[in-house]
């Protein structure tokens, strides 16, 4: 390929909703580019960007992929992100790297949550955008009814460039609406002009007048002479659009067929034409010696950096970080330095990723995308830089996952395999987490949704041959006392030679805090129990507390006080004292009114307003509590506490509600007592585990 200057770059991510038409929009723009000599398509799973084995499998999307995708003298870098919400953590680490992004919308399935969220992302990383609406030559698609959504959510910024011309239920051409002039497509590929039908021109109307409403938006000049009748000429509305789509306050529409390859073209030009190249972003980080602020800017003349937007790691291609050039001119053989890692990476080969196709590129100028091979210590989100100008740069903000199942390997002697594919799999997926809860004896796999981690349970069988099975999670109950007891035990053994003797009187209650599982305290007096004794006592009590007798969950908040006892001179031993002191804690925990603990989560669930009233019903059916309510642009913040058993789930349930447009997390908050129903079931089903510890 190539190599292209910052100016004649185009960084532009597609965003949308799962089944809008994202990967066959590339696939459409690609054959149009000439890039391939036939179209693939997600039904027969031969399409550049969904290449995975899942992604053919499943038909969608799972991962972002980058297609360079030459047009003229420019390079339109695409990157195809998935539109499910799963697998945010991918279109968030491209929208990190984008400098526009287009909202792919289906003109039959209309506005969509994923549309919605696409747009908040925009806002969020303040992205020109515009709108390219999909399945046009479809019958029952209707552009005037998504601009008129549109306009209704997002008001006069939107502006449709385009209009569909059909005949006899076929789309034929289309009307541009700055030129008010008609094209019809030919066999040749290429349009033909003719005159506006008259059955479109009342809809030419309708858009012209919200195409000069949105130019005349931009400037108080505009909109004194737009009230005063005044005609805009063309070189005036496409220099306020280039102007105006900059900046966000003009969204343009656009539309075609991805099945037939029609608006594809319009689109490629307008993406040249109105989306910045990256000189015309800022991008700033922080020289981490002088501790001030790198205006990188997308200069090739400024020191080398980059950042390393997202990492791919394969059992047969091996190990690729992508990349965006911050600064200068990237050229193999550099050696660059990484600050998080406090190490130097030698670069080797320049790479340009098409799907899964590499090619060897001699150099990558500011504001391109590309990929770097086997960096050895060097992970996503990590910052590039020369060693005499060490940069960091913001890392991107990848959501956080709270849906988790244990997992464990269904082959006995596959655990060390599986642990080795999770951590590059931890690698290439942020969302992705790994924690081993040694506590209730339980692996777990946190991910985005129930969605997300079957397909890393498919891709770990697939790729790297190990099969695990996922359960349910396993919950952390804790016990405890609520009364006071006074027991006494006494440990004697005889067998020949020394014996076994330990005697202790000791009383229970609560300490009144629930954060620690004991105090230990002793008031003998009289050297009833030698004072070398206490701790031997002591550690019978950390022992015990470790599983308790009620249903072999941890102990917390006990009060233990060793005030008597008695010892033989010969046969008392630290080990007579710490059984014990073991035994009379197990007998007086039980007389002490012992209760099971279930941990609470302070939930935060965020849902547009609509949906607050099947939240909160969904919440009381889940023993939760709600204790705040903040509204703000639609949506509310619901905080409620909530039992984790409660949460499993949730997830699903709360997509199910609220069409996908609802977002939950949690935290620990801490331990209440369970229901008695909860409590008699829980203590039913770990009777085993009772037994287990006594013998």
């Amino acid at each position: 390929m190539n190599v292209y200057t910052t100016d004649k770059i185009r960084n532009v991510v597609l965003l949308g909703h799962g089944g809008c038409g994202k990967t066959s929009l590339a696939e459409a723009m690609a054959y149009l580019a000439g890039i391939t000599s036939r179209m693939g398509t997600v039904a027969d799973g031969n399409t550049i960007s969904d290449y995975d084995k899942e992604e053919t499998k499943r038909q969608f999307s799972i991962h972002t992929s980058l297609i360079p995708i030459p047009w003229g003298d420019v390079k339109v870098n695409i990157l195809d992100t998935p539109g499910y919400f799963d697998f945010v953590g991918e279109v968030e680490e491209a929208v990190s790297v984008a400098d526009a992004a287009i909202i792919v919308v289906s003109g039959k399935a209309g506005i969509e949550t994923g549309t919605k969220r696409a747009w908040e992302i925009c806002e969020k990383y303040k992205l020109p955008r515009m709108f390219f609406v999909t399945d046009m030559d479809i019958d029952n698609a209707s552009f005037r009814q998504v601009v008129e959504d549109l306009q209704a959510l997002y008001g006069k910024k939107i502006a449709p460039f385009h209009l569909p011309i059909r005949e006899n239920g076929q789309f034929v051409g289309y009307v541009n609406v700055v030129q008010q002039k008609a094209k019809r497509w030919n066999d040749k590929g290429t349009v033909d002009k003719f005159d506006v039908p008259d059955y479109s021109l009342d809809n030419l109307g309708i858009c012209r007048d919200a195409l000069l409403e949105a130019v005349a938006e931009t400037s108080e000049e505009f909109m004194d002479r737009y009230f005063n009748g005044d005609e805009f000429s063309e070189d005036e509305i496409r220099q306020a659009l280039r102007v105006n789509v900059l900046d966000g306050s003009i969204v343009p529409v656009l539309m075609g067929s991805n099945i037939q390859a029609r608006g594809m073209y319009t689109l490629m030009a307008d993406i040249v034409k109105y989306f910045p190249s990256p000189d015309k972003r800022e991008c700033a980080g922080i020289n981490t010696v002088s501790n001030e602020v790198f205006q990188a800017n997308y200069d090739f003349s400024k020191p080398k950096s980059a950042y390393i937007f997202k990492t791919i790691v394969d059992p047969y291609i091996g190990k690729y970080s992508l990349i965006k050039v911050n600064s200068g001119v990237l050229k193999t053989d550099d050696t660059l330095y990484n600050y998080h890692r406090e190490c130097e990476e030698k670069i080797g080969r320049l790479y340009v990723l098409r799907g899964n196709k590499t090619e060897e590129v001699p150099e990558l100028h500011a504001g391109d995308i590309g990929a770097l091979a086997k960096l050895t210590k060097s992970l996503t989100t990590d910052s590039l830089s020369t060693k005499n100008n060490p940069i960091a740069y913001i890392r991107a903000n990848i959501s956080k996952p709270y849906v988790s199942m244990r997992y464990k390997a269904k082959n006995k002697g596959d655990e060390d395999k599986i642990s080795q594919a999770i951590q590059k799999l931890l690698m290439e997926d942020l969302t992705l987490n790994h924690v081993n809860d040694s506590e209730n004896r339980q692996t777990l796999l946190y991910g985005m949704g129930d969605q997300h981690l079957e397909i890393v349970q498919s891709m770990l069988l697939d790729k790297y041959k190990v099969d695990i099975e996922l359960k349910r999670p396993k919950v952390a109950f804790r016990e405890t006392l609520r009364k006071k007891s006074d027991v006494e035990y006494k440990y004697k053994k005889q067998s020949g030679g020394h014996g076994q003797y330990g005697h202790v009187k000791m009383t229970f209650e609560p300490s009144g805090d629930l954060d620690s599982p004991y105090v230990f305290d002793q008031c003998v007096v009289g050297g009833a129990v030698p004072k070398n004794f206490f701790p031997a006592v002591e550690k019978g009590i950390v022992e015990a507390v470790k599983s308790g007798p009620l249903a072999a969950y941890p102990v917390i908040g006990v009060k233990a006080v060793l005030y008597d006892g008695s010892y033989h001179p010969v046969d008392s031993s630290e080990m007579a004292f710490k059984v014990a002191a073991a035994q009379a804690f197990k007998k007086g925990f039980l007389e002490a009114n012992p209760v099971l603990l279930e941990p609470i989560a302070t939930l935060k669930v965020v849902v547009p307003d609509e949906y607050t009233g099947d939240v909160m019903g969904d919440l009381n059916k889940r023993r939760g509590r709600v204790m705040n309510m903040t509204a703000e642009n639609g949506y509310q913040e619901i905080t409620a506490d909530i039992p984790y058993l409660e949460l499993y789930g949730y997830n699903t349930q709360l997509r199910s509600m609220t069409s996908g447009s609802g977002n939950f997390s949690y935290e620990f908050a801490r331990y209440e007592q369970a229901p008695d129903d909860v409590a008699a079931r829980e203590i039913e089903e770990r009777a085993s585990k009772l037994v287990d510890i006594e013998e």
